[in-house]
């Protein structure tokens, strides 16, 4: 769901609507999400007239799943450590998102062109960089909820917009939308939209693009890694030699 997006105030001048957007959502945690405003042509239905008659589990079960392991990542953030919140959240970012269609659709046409070594370092930080986000961004609680709207999004493609906010108190909603693509392993996020148009792959892409032209798959390892380390330092980090597990 990242310059590569991460903390909120980093975008370049023409993403000043988003900047602000990230900073709503960075009072939740030290980090704000980042994205590129975008705006996507979509139209907004009932879940049950979009998807129900294909018999599918509906999209929006993976998300309850992850809202509820983040708020309760939140609670625990005063009495667990940064290790402790990163290992259970793992296996939940893991299962919700398709992250190596991410991070396929974040590199663009240069990803069928790399070599699998390359591949897989690439996933293997770019996994533990995803996961360090959700677990520096979502790091206190202070009366958060997060709530599943009743409407979704179709795209012309098939994929389904899962639309929710978080409530916070004293401040305004703010809306993190995610993008759901029905695969074998069914329905998984393949994209994040904040305030419903801002769009984490677009920003991945364009930033993975100027990394992967001025030092190819070596320059945007180092810089996810760099990214990684301060978010959470070295938690998560495989062993000398050891890639780690493929999203």
């Amino acid at each position: 769901m990242p310059v590569i997006t991460t903390p909120a105030g980093r975008e370049r001048g023409k993403r000043g609507k988003m900047t602000q957007n990230v900073r709503n959502i960075s009072q939740i945690g030290r980090r704000g999400l980042l994205g590129l405003a975008i705006t996507a042509t979509m139209a907004t239905v009932p879940w049950a007239s979009a998807g129900a008659a294909t018999g599918d589990t509906s999209p929006t079960v993976p998300i309850e799943r992850l809202n509820a392991a983040l708020l309760a990542s939140m609670k625990s953030a005063a009495r667990s450590s940064t290790e402790e919140r990163y290992r259970t959240l793992t296996p939940v970012i893991e299962q919700v998102f398709n992250l190596s269609a991410v991070l396929a659709a974040s590199v663009g046409l240069a990803w069928a062109k790399m070599q699998e070594t390359e591949k897989s370092q690439l996933e293997a930080a770019f996994r533990r960089y995803i996961i360090s986000s959700y677990v520096s961004n979502f790091d206190s609680y202070n009366g958060q909820s997060f709530e599943i709207l009743p409407t979704t999004r179709q795209l012309p493609s098939g994929d389904i917009v899962v639309q929710t906010q978080l409530t916070r108190v004293n401040a305004s909603p703010v809306r993190i939308d995610y993008v759901m693509h029905l695969g074998p392993a069914g329905w998984q996020v393949v994209d994040v939209l904040t305030d419903g148009t801002i769009s984490r792959v677009a920003v991945q892409r364009s930033d993975f693009r100027s990394l992967l032209m001025s030092g190819g798959v070596p320059a945007l390892t180092a810089e996810l890694s760099r990214k990684t380390a301060n978010l959470t330092g070295n938690v998560g980090k495989a062993p000398d030699g050891v890639s780690g597990s493929r999203g």
